[in-house]
This record gives structure tokens, sequence and C-alpha cells, in this order.
């Protein structure tokens, strides 16, 4: 009887000793662990939503832009234009009192293209900002291959500069929004001072009937 206890108890503590060795071999092999990276980086995440915010209107940034600033960015157009008055055309036409005239038209002599010379309508303010902005995007099929100028600031320094060389056309108006705020702020200024000064004239009347 004890021969055979003490086999049953052999076959369960040898049972034991290999279902530990099993658990011991699988933990190693099969257990999940933490990778090094975790995922694939996104580009933007957790940054502001919808991207940078919008800068001002181009008819705003226009009321204080600056012609010399407007200047110095137009050396980015001096390889294919010039501005003098009489001067030559280069790659692109001569661009002296270019502001306000046909589009495609401005210089009669000058190959434009045709996506040019079909597109209406004059330089005005938002059609050279459109233009500048992107000229293929303005008028495709262009043979500018500027890219254009993303920087708003820049594209009103250089309007105003465009302007000052024989064109003279008048600044557009600001939008309306854009002085709403600052109405919106003198109108509140009058109504503190109201609330302020009440305790002073409510102090003043009751002084005659403390007397």
């Amino acid at each position: 009887m004890d021969n055979r206890n003490n086999t049953i108890f052999g076959w369960v503590l040898g049972a034991g000793i290999v279902a530990l060795g099993l658990t011991s071999v699988s933990t190693k092999f099969f257990a999940p662990h933490a990778p090094e990276k975790a995922g694939y980086a996104v580009e933007g995440a957790g940054g502001a939503a919808g991207g940078a915010a919008a800068g001002p209107a181009i008819e705003t940034l226009l009321q204080t832009a600056d012609a010399a600033k407007g200047e110095a960015v137009f050396g980015k157009c001096a390889a294919c234009h010039t501005i003098n008055a009489g001067g030559a055309n280069g790659i692109g036409p001569n661009l002296y009192g270019v502001m306000g005239t046909a589009i495609g038209a401005h210089v009669p002599s000058f190959a434009y293209s045709d996506a040019l010379k079909t597109h209406g309508g004059n330089w005005d303010w938002s059609n050279m900002d459109a233009w500048l902005a992107s000229p293929r995007r303005f008028a495709d099929g262009t043979k500018m291959s500027f890219a254009g100028l993303s920087s708003a600031e820049d594209r009103a320094n250089l309007m105003v500069y465009l302007n000052a060389q024989g064109s003279n056309i008048p600044l557009p108006a600001a939008p309306a929004a854009d002085a709403a705020p600052a109405e919106g702020d003198a109108a509140a200024a009058p109504a503190e001072g109201d609330a302020a000064a009440a305790p002073a004239d409510a102090a003043a009347a009751a002084a005659p009937a403390a007397s």
C-alpha cells in the first residue's frame, strides 16, 4: 500500500514539476511586451485643430504696407522683370504702371500667354494678390514659372511698391469686420464711465438730505 501511495505521490509531484516548467517556458516566449516605439507617429497630432489661424485680410494689410519693404521683395522678380519707366521687357514684361491695367495687355508688344490674354479683368488689388500668391492657380497655363509668395505681408508690401511705380490707384477699404472690435471697445468705454460716475452722483444727491 505504501509503495502504491509513493508511486501516486511521485506521479503527482512529477506532473507538478512539468507543469511549472511549461508555464515558465510559455511565459518567456509568449508573454506580451511593450514595443520600443508606440505605433506610428502622426504628423500634426496634438497640434492646433484646423492648422494655423487665418491672418488679416489683404485689404487690412495694405493699409500699413511698406513700399520700401516691397522693393526688397521685388528683388525676387527682378530676374525676369524691369519696373522703370520705359524699361525693356525681359522674360516677363516691364511692370511700370501695371496696377489698374487690363490683365494680359499692359505691354502691347509683349507675347503674353493665352491664359492671361483670355483671363479678363484688370490688375486690381484682389487680382494682383491672387496672381502673386500663385500664378498657375490664377491663370492655369501661364508661362510664368514663379511659384508665388506665400506671405500675405510680402504680397501687400510688393503691391504698394508696384503701385508707387507709375500707377497710384487708390487703396481698397479695410473690411468692416476688422474695425468692429475697436468700435465695440469705444462704445464700452462711456458705459463703464457712466457706471463709475453713478455712485458719485448718488452721493451728491444724498448730501442735502443728510443736512
